[in-house]
């Protein structure tokens, strides 16, 4: 299935010189299969020029470019043409702080985050585990927490605080402010709801 705006992607994408989507999007192309390898949330995800087709070999990562495709597929090809080789800045913000960021306060764009709290709430653990498998590393904020690298350019930080008599448990979804640099405002978005969608794999 192509989504939509993915044509005009792979219009763009070959128009592009190979060695500049190289350096500013962290990616490996063969010029024998015209393919780009992309390491998404630990997967290497292989992007086929001539069957304009979105691959990846191993079973998570079948299930982001399949499963998860209205979410991973756009933002992978958008990846390659926009992202920078800029250096992070190491701040952490909400995306609703984000430019643009209003866009995640609205109806089905609100990131369901309920979802994470209610799976690992009681599994700090298991949330340790997943995101590990998924190329994630530990890192000290909250309760519990997690950087992941949906894109080589855009790490995503998770963290997870228990809850106590107070304050129920919760969850919360950070990005480096270098992200506005790399994808526009919807493609965080999607970016955001892949990661949380492939934490959530049984």
């Amino acid at each position: 299935m192509i989504w939509p705006g993915e044509k005009d992607a792979w219009d763009i994408i070959r128009s592009l010189a190979s060695k500049e989507i190289e350096t500013n999007a962290d990616a490996v192309f063969d010029p024998d299969t015209s393919t780009y390898k992309l390491t998404c949330l630990g997967q290497e995800v292989l992007v086929s020029l001539p069957d304009q087709e979105i691959s990846c070999p191993s079973p998570l990562g079948a299930i982001l470019v399949k499963e998860l495709g209205e979410y991973s597929r756009l933002s992978i090809l958008r990846h390659l043409i926009h992202a920078k080789a800029l250096p992070l800045s190491g701040r952490l913000v909400k995306p609703s702080a984000l430019p643009g960021g209003d866009f995640f306060s609205k109806g089905t764009h609100v990131l369901p985050l309920d979802t994470i709290t209610n799976r690992f709430e009681n599994d700090f653990d298991g949330f340790i585990k997943i995101g590990k498998a998924l190329g994630g590393t530990q890192v000290e904020y909250g309760d519990a927490s997690l950087k992941l690298w949906p894109f080589p350019r855009i790490p995503v930080v998770i963290i997870l605080w228990a809850g106590d008599d107070e304050f129920p448990s919760a969850a919360s979804l950070l990005f480096d402010s270098t992200c506005v640099s790399h994808a526009a405002i919807d493609i965080l978005w999607s970016t955001a709801m892949m990661t949380i969608e492939m934490m959530l794999i049984p």
